[in-house]
């Protein structure tokens, strides 16, 4: 089933499918606002993604946090989606699983929004660097997860040559569309756009790993720590208490 197409929420049986109905566990979006459930936040950088560009394009949702792998994340999670995997939107008692398709349904009922650039070959220069980063950058992820509260003294040589390899390719991407496209704003094109959000989680990384950055792409660091959206965020990730080791025993913390 592709992945932009849209079934009711639901208690899904392994192995059946989509599995059965059961209505008792049907969202319904209340007075016009969508839903969207997250993982924790100091952890889970595709939650960030579309929390971060709907709450910068001032559209109201309801937020559900479900901690990962906790009971509570086993115990609900299969009620919002299929796939077991945060972040989804529901709407009027429907899901959606992917952090790009949910911005893409999002703008055509909000048209308001702040999407993509309205230059042609800046907008489609956004899409492949948004598919650029919803596709690649894995030795990046594995080496460097999010994690929001952590803050590591640890030389670059110490990730693989993938990784280093994939840290210069972002730095350099943020350079250029910044120069080609850029110049009259303070994001990636310019005006906030999809492709600003996509990427967000990374200089997150940055930060929290203590990656350098070319003079040429801190304006991306920049914009999005000075960003009220992202502190928010970084706020609340900061008073989770929930601990994930696998995340943690990535980040050797400063001075230990």
């Amino acid at each position: 089933m592709s992945s932009s197409q849209w079934v009711r929420p639901s208690r899904f049986v392994s192995g059946e499918g989509l599995g059965n109905l059961d209505e008792t566990a049907c969202i319904n979006k209340e007075n016009n606002v969508f839903k969207l459930v997250i993982g924790n936040k100091n952890y889970s950088s595709w939650s960030l993604r579309p929390w971060f560009w709907l709450k910068h394009n001032q559209i109201p949702f309801e937020e559900v946090r479900l901690p990962l792998f906790t009971d509570q994340w086993h115990r609900e999670i299969g009620t919002y989606t299929p796939t077991r995997c945060v972040p989804t939107l529901v709407d009027d008692g429907f899901c959606i699983w992917d952090s790009v398709a949910i911005i893409d349904y999002v703008l055509e009922t909000v048209p308001t929004a702040k999407g993509w650039p309205t230059d042609r070959k800046a907008r489609a220069t956004a899409r492949s660097v948004t598919a650029e980063m919803h596709s690649g950058f894995l030795a990046v992820r594995e080496e460097l997860p999010l994690n929001v509260r952590a803050r590591c003294s640890q030389s670059q040589e110490m990730f693989s040559e993938s990784a280093q390899q994939q840290i210069q390719r972002i730095q350099t991407l943020w350079r250029d569309c910044h120069q080609h496209y850029g110049q009259h704003g303070p994001w990636m094109f310019g005006e906030f756009s999809i492709a600003d959000a996509m990427y967000a989680p990374v200089a997150l990384r940055f930060v929290t790993y203590d990656v350098p950055v070319i003079p040429e792409a801190q304006y991306f660091m920049t914009a999005i720590q000075g960003s009220a959206v992202i502190q928010e965020w970084c706020e609340a990730a900061t008073a989770e208490s929930e601990r994930l080791p696998y995340f943690d025993a990535k980040c050797r913390p400063v001075n230990a």
